[in-house]
């Protein structure tokens, strides 16, 4: 076992001088303060609304910049995060390995690296795409920081509601970024991602609930029952399946898209009240088995936006 995994939850180690971290281990901290599985969920629905968008294949100098300077983005958000949230980050058990944790990265280093990568995302962007995609992708990371970890998580049941936005920018980047204007597509699958945000995180706020009642962060979960929990789920589901079914009778997707979006939706419907019948019988633990819909909810945005990328080629 090593120092990290025995140490008491909450006691984050003491740094190393930086001379003796490996360079190695410092590079894959740094890249860790980035959260890239997050971010790969972020690109997955930048690039098919540029397909949507340019109604085929978009310029692939355009997808590439485009692509780094999203990473680029809401990395430094996600680093941002990280420097704002390592008192709680110390204390749970899902966070207990993040750089600054275990001190790989000092709070400082993580600050001024987070900073860096704010700064040149928006140069990055308004240079090679675009001045409004830099725009959205400036108020996105101010968002995310300042919105909803400064203000709203550790305030509210609802700060995944809102916070989420966020995490919805990434469609109007893509659109953007090929058109230099907006579209009711886009603002419809921006909407998608806002009502599948909290379905999608709230199984997650549920399994590791404890830990979030262990730093005071109110997520729902925290301070409601499962029934509150998967009846929110259920209601947002429902809502967010038929904002995705807009995109076709508006005339911007075919049967393809259409297909996709019924056939994926029905099986996400039949998960999230399947959560709720279970949480209305007052299963709790492994049984409850919340973390089907979140993983579901993973391909659910996948397959969606790939239709989004196919559906142009199709009609």
């Amino acid at each position: 076992m090593t120092a990290v995994e025995s140490r008491p939850a909450g006691v984050a180690l003491t740094p190393s001088p930086v001379g003796q971290r490996p360079f190695g281990a410092r590079i894959k901290a740094f890249v860790a303060l980035t959260k890239p599985r997050i971010i790969e969920l972020l690109l997955i629905t930048t690039v098919p609304v540029m397909f949507l968008a340019a109604q085929g294949v978009p310029d692939l100098w355009l997808v590439v910049t485009t692509t780094i300077g999203g990473y680029l983005s809401a990395g430094g958000a996600n680093a941002l995060n990280m420097y704002i949230d390592r008192d709680i980050d110390a204390l749970m058990d899902r966070t207990s390995q993040r750089p600054l944790v275990t001190g790989m990265v000092s709070p400082r280093e993580c600050l001024a690296f987070g900073i860096a990568l704010a700064v040149i995302s928006t140069v990055w962007f308004g240079l090679l795409v675009n001045w409004l995609s830099a725009a959205l992708a400036l108020g996105a990371l101010l968002f995310y920081v300042v919105i909803y970890t400064m203000l709203l998580k550790r305030r509210t049941s609802q700060n995944i509601v809102w916070g989420g936005i966020a995490g919805c920018m990434p469609v109007l980047i893509g659109w953007s970024a090929v058109t230099n204007s907006m579209s009711w597509a886009a603002v419809i699958l921006f909407a998608v991602i806002f009502f599948w945000t909290p379905p999608h995180y709230w199984p997650l706020s549920m399994k590791v609930k404890d830990d979030y009642a262990r730093v005071g962060v109110p997520m729902l979960p925290v301070v409601a029952s499962n029934q509150v929990v998967a009846r929110q789920i259920v209601v947002y589901s429902w809502v967010m399946v038929g904002v995705s079914l807009l995109l076709t009778p508006l005339g911007y997707t075919g049967w393809f898209y259409t297909l996709v979006a019924v056939l994926t939706g029905g099986f996400w419907l039949w998960e999230a009240h399947g959560l709720q019948n279970r949480a209305k019988s007052g299963v709790t633990g492994a049984k409850l088995k919340e973390m089907r819909l979140f993983h579901w909810s993973i391909t659910y945005v996948s397959l969606l936006f790939v239709a989004v990328a196919v559906d142009p080629f199709l009609r």
